[in-house]
């Protein structure tokens, strides 16, 4: 083959090079393919997996409620059952708000991704339009020129070479415009899908606060219903105060073993000036108090403070919690030993956030607001005892 000929047949493989490489501009988009989650969406699914653990537990709850051996059961023994269905839907309630809170995070860091992609995106198409404007302002001749202006076969494959070169680059940009466009695409879909499953989280969360706020009122009216009976009534209060003052007594054993080990064991002292432990109204005061139906006063050993299901108890000064479990009377309560014959008594707590040994700080979260055991609606029962003799907190709050 002539040098002549191999040069024409040169030129236009250039030719059609370039004309394919233009149109190839005018194709749409195609879609990106999925993207892999992320840890955060990880840390989702896994509190996802917490949720269908929860309804499992909820369902089998609910099947010994529908269970005719339930209906045989004591008022009181009934709302010990209906207690653990309402504490297993503030759990859920809990994983929701988790879930829902680890979306926020997450289509925080999309928004800021979406902005970076998009930033990408016109960069990449900038860099494109100025290679067009270039390529129509000096056409395909100047590939053409460096073709025809070499001076032998040698110069003219170094010269191909080039031109090869420069076409490659073109190719790279349209390509990196390409990959701009897809990572913005897909960037959006995981944004929108993101939001649309935190949406549905919140319509999930509604329906759970509702099914919580039915079943407070069922566990709630069993206690009301036996406070209407006057001998039902006092028989519940017989066994209240009887379990109290076991507890009282299980307590006053405790803080005397702590007591003979405290010296060697460094154990942690509290301060003896105590915070609130809880963000409510005080509902019920320390003393004697009279029946609102029947008359007749019972004794009080402790505070009410009202509060919303599932708010924050709070320990009232540092110290070791000695007893932390679930009575018929006081619910699910803990009991905080703060050294110098100093105890506090948190009950009805829908949630226990702290074991038998666990050393506490003044203000740490130790558990949640609940209705548990003999309680009629949400409230803290705060009781403090000094050297085995319960005392009014207010004179230490």
């Amino acid at each position: 083959m002539s040098n002549t000929r191999f040069i024409r047949v040169t030129a236009k493989m250039l030719i059609v090079v370039m004309m394919l490489s233009i149109l190839a501009v005018s194709l749409d988009y195609i879609a990106p393919p999925a993207e892999a989650r992320r840890v955060t969406q990880t840390q989702i699914n896994e509190l996802r997996d917490e949720k269908r653990e929860y309804e499992r537990q909820r369902s089998e709850i609910q099947a010994k409620i529908n269970e005719l051996a339930f209906q045989q059961l004591s008022e009181v023994a009934k709302k010990g059952v209906l207690d653990e269905r309402i504490i297993i839907t503030g759990l859920e309630i809990e994983n929701i708000n988790a879930i829902i809170d680890n979306y926020a995070i997450l289509i925080r860091e999309m928004e800021y991704e979406v902005a970076i992609a998009q930033a990408n995106e016109e960069e990449q198409l900038e860099k494109y339009k100025s290679r067009v404007r270039d390529m129509e302002e000096n056409g395909v001749i100047s590939y053409l020129e460096l073709v025809f202006d070499s001076t032998s076969f040698t110069d003219l494959l170094a010269r191909v070479d080039f031109v090869s070169e420069i076409m490659r680059a073109d190719e790279k940009l349209y390509n990196d415009l390409t990959e701009a466009r897809n990572e913005t695409i897909a960037a959006k879909e995981a944004l929108e899908q993101s939001k649309s499953e935190m949406e549905e989280e919140k319509a999930n969360l509604e329906q759970k606060e509702a099914e919580l706020n039915e079943q407070l009122e069922e566990a709630s009216a069993i206690i009301h219903a036996m406070e209407q009976d006057i001998e039902v009534e006092r028989a519940l209060r017989a066994l209240v105060a009887e379990e109290e003052e076991r507890i009282q007594k299980e307590i006053n054993e405790k803080v005397e073993e702590l007591r003979k080990q405290e010296a060697a064991n460094n154990a942690v002292r509290g301060t003896g000036e105590l915070v609130w432990p809880a963000n409510g109204r005080l509902s019920s005061r320390f003393g004697w108090r009279r029946h609102p139906v029947f008359g007749g006063r019972r004794h009080h050993n402790g505070i009410d403070i009202a509060a919303p299901h599932g708010a924050n108890v709070f320990a009232a000064d540092r110290g070791t919690v000695i007893i932390s479990a679930y009575s018929s009377g006081f619910g699910h309560y803990i009991v905080v030993n703060h050294g110098n014959g100093m105890t506090t008594l948190y009950a009805h707590l829908s949630s226990r956030r702290v074991g038998v040994g666990t050393a506490v700080s003044r203000g740490q979260v130790i558990g949640l607001i609940g209705s548990t055991g003999v309680s009629t609606g949400p409230h803290l029962h705060f009781e403090v005892s000094v050297n085995g003799s319960r005392i009014n907190p207010i004179s230490k709050l």
